[in-house]
């Protein structure tokens, strides 16, 4: 059986700059916090532990005192530097450069909003940790959307300023600004586009993963996913996959593959998100060749 390792796959930029950035923190033997995992991947996850990284929740942030604290590259709101302040925390900041950017974006949009009687619109997963930073910077006034059925929140008669998660489908969130664009004509909006701006803010790691892996997906029988459950990235990217190969199989560790999969099997293709390690796919592809 002939089996191919996607070579696009591995971490994106983002979360490759905050695993070194944690590796780096480590070294010096000094207790290193985690504000919740520092990446949608328990196996990486368990690797960075293994090197002295602790995971906390809020609850537990909110009790620390006079130590370090990473900040993941999903970012956080104001409110985790104003609270790290005010106890003495030292910060490692990891956000992935593109978070922080849009985080900037959004709060600067936000206050300008105030002038026009606007209203700044997130396209995202509830209770994403990215999501969690971006409505932050809103003071959490910012309106979320996660499906078209949460778009009844929104005055279709008030200028809207929109933006995504950075992980989120493309043409998902260009469906969302379609419609929004459609219900302001509806409530009488003669000129929708004076009044609605749609801002790109889709990653383009993850943007253009997407039809490069629906080819990969095409090539092979049969396709191993590999992911965390928790990553948004990595569910979006695998049903891309199995919408062209239904072969497609979803896996988090090697524990899970099963041999049955392969039978009759000519050739195997194996890929991931943007938040699974590239050592993990190898680890996966030296098991799947003994089959």
């Amino acid at each position: 059986m002939i089996v191919e390792t996607d070579s696009g796959s591995g971490f994106c930029f983002g979360v490759e700059n905050a695993v070194k950035i944690t590796e780096k923190a480590l070294l010096t033997g000094e207790k290193v916090y985690s504000l919740g995992p520092i990446v949608h991947n328990d196996m990486e996850v368990r690797r960075l532990m293994s090197l002295g990284l602790i995971n906390i929740n809020r609850e537990k942030f909110s009790n620390l005192h006079d130590c370090k604290l990473l900040i993941r590259a999903h970012g956080e709101p104001p409110d985790t530097y104003l609270t790290a302040e005010k106890n003495n925390i030292t910060i490692i900041d990891a956000t992935c450069p593109i978070v922080k950017k849009l985080q900037a974006r959004i709060k600067e949009n936000w206050l300008r909003s105030k002038e026009m009687n606007g209203q700044i619109v997130i396209y995202g997963k509830s209770g994403h940790d990215e999501v969690i930073g971006l409505l932050g910077q809103t003071k959490n006034e910012g309106i979320l959307i996660s499906s078209p059925e949460d778009l009844s929140k929104l005055d279709f008669t008030r200028p809207v300023i929109l933006f995504s998660q950075t992980t989120m489908s493309i043409s998902s969130y260009r469906n969302i600004g379609g419609l929004i664009r459609e219900r302001m004509i509806n409530a009488g909006v003669t000129d929708p586009d004076s009044i609605l701006k749609v801002n790109n803010t889709i990653c383009a790691q993850v943007s253009n993963r997407e039809p490069h892996l629906r080819a990969f997906a095409k090539k092979h029988d049969i396709i191993i996913f590999v992911s965390g459950k928790e990553s948004s990235n990595g569910k979006l990217l695998y049903n891309a996959c199995r919408e062209v190969n239904p072969e497609t199989r979803f896996v988090s560790s090697p524990e899970e593959i099963e041999r049955k999969w392969f039978e009759g099997k000519h050739s195997a293709g194996i890929c991931g998100a943007t938040s699974t390690p590239k050592w993990l796919i190898e680890v996966i592809r030296e098991l799947i060749i003994t089959f």
